[in-house]
């Protein structure tokens, strides 16, 4: 909320800006969530504005992320690789044409599947970048779509339920680890 109160009187382009590079490090990065970006557009640009940052965002971080990960950044695959990967996702490396197409876009769906392993596993297809770019950003629209109304509506929510959602998160986020870890150790 700093950043955002910081922008204000700043001319608009900055804001974009800072919010297109935010989402385009957050895609790069490939396991933080973008809903905060979300959040944060909903509320400097409004509902139809932020929702339409978002997925702009959103394409290009994807589409900047296939590139580099095909460029070489085969070391993220190695650490997907001793876990436990979709079906869907062992699938696409395999695939090429309209099948990795209809895949990508289904993927970018399902807003649990983690952008990030979604974005490596088409780099590592036979999958065009044209594509990618296409399917990607057309099937991140309806998961952007609900991600927005969430936010919009936990934003409409009192300060004291927002904070209740909050803190939930975060602990539903550490026993999630926790409870990761521990499965981990039992398998060594």
């Amino acid at each position: 909320m700093i950043l955002l109160d910081s922008l204000a009187g700043q001319p608009i382009w900055l804001a974009i800006l800072i919010s297109l590079l935010v989402s385009i490090i957050i895609a790069i990065a490939g396991i933080l969530p973008s809903t905060f970006v979300t959040a944060a557009n909903i509320i400097y640009f409004g509902f139809e504005g932020g929702l339409a940052l978002s997925i702009i965002g959103e394409a290009l971080g994807a589409i900047i992320s296939f590139f580099l990960y095909r460029k070489g950044l085969k070391k993220l695959s190695e650490k997907s690789s001793g876990k436990r990967n979709l079906k869907l996702l062992d699938r696409l490396k395999g695939t090429s044409g309209a099948e990795a197409f209809v895949l990508v876009f289904l993927l970018r769906i399902f807003p649990f599947i983690p952008s990030g392993l979604v974005t490596l596993a088409a780099s590592f297809s036979k999958m065009g970048a044209a594509a990618f770019m296409v399917s990607s950003t057309f099937g991140k629209i309806p998961a952007l779509l609900m991600e927005a109304y969430s936010v919009n509506a936990v934003l409409g929510w009192e300060k004291e339920y927002q904070l209740a959602a909050a803190a939930f998160a975060a602990i539903a986020a550490v026993c999630y680890y926790y409870w990761t870890t521990r499965r981990k150790k039992r398998r060594i």
